[in-house]
C-alpha cells in the first residue's frame, strides 16, 4: 500500500517575505516561529551572508491541514501565464448569483492587499474570478 505524501507549494519570486505575508492574509495561514537559535527572523537574517538574506520565507496551515507554502527568491521576473495555479475556495457548495456574491466579496477584500483582478468567468451558475498576486502570479477564486 502506497502511503500519501505530503508537499509543499513553491512560488518562485522577487520579494519572499512580502509574498508570503500577502497569501497568509489571503489563507489565513501564519508566519512560523524563525528557526531555532534565533528571536526574530530578522535576527535569523542579520545572520545569513549579505547575498542570502530574505532569499527564503514560507508560510504554513495553522491548522496543519493545508501545505505549507515556500517562497524562494530568484533572479528572473515571471514570464509568461503560471502552468499552476491556487483556486482560493470561498463558493463552495454555492451556485448561481448566492456564488457570484461570495466570490465578488471575497475579490473586494483581496483587491486592497494588492490583489489584482483579472477576469469574471461566469455561466450563470458556475463562476470563478481570475486574480494575479503582487507579483502577478494567477490564482482563482472559486
Amino acid at each position: 500500500m502506497s502511503s500519501i505524501k505530503q508537499f509543499q507549494v513553491t512560488f518562485d519570486c522577487a520579494e519572499p517575505e512580502r509574498l508570503a505575508r500577502f497569501w497568509c492574509e489571503v489563507l489565513g495561514y501564519v508566519v512560523p516561529p524563525p528557526p531555532e537559535g534565533f528571536a526574530t527572523w530578522d535576527d535569523f537574517n542579520r545572520s545569513q551572508a549579505p547575498e542570502d538574506r530574505g532569499s527564503w520565507f514560507a508560510c504554513s496551515d495553522p491548522s496543519g491541514v493545508g501545505p505549507r507554502l515556500y517562497f524562494q527568491r530568484v533572479p528572473e521576473g515571471k514570464v509568461v501565464k503560471n502552468r499552476v495555479h491556487l483556486d482560493v475556495r470561498v463558493g463552495t457548495g454555492l451556485v448561481g448569483e448566492e456564488r457570484l456574491a461570495a466570490l465578488e466579496a471575497e475579490c473586494s477584500r483581496l483587491v486592497p492587499l494588492g490583489a489584482v483582478r483579472v477576469r469574471l468567468l461566469y455561466d450563470g451558475n458556475d463562476s470563478c474570478i481570475v486574480m494575479q498576486d503582487i507579483e502577478g502570479n494567477e490564482f482563482c477564486i472559486d
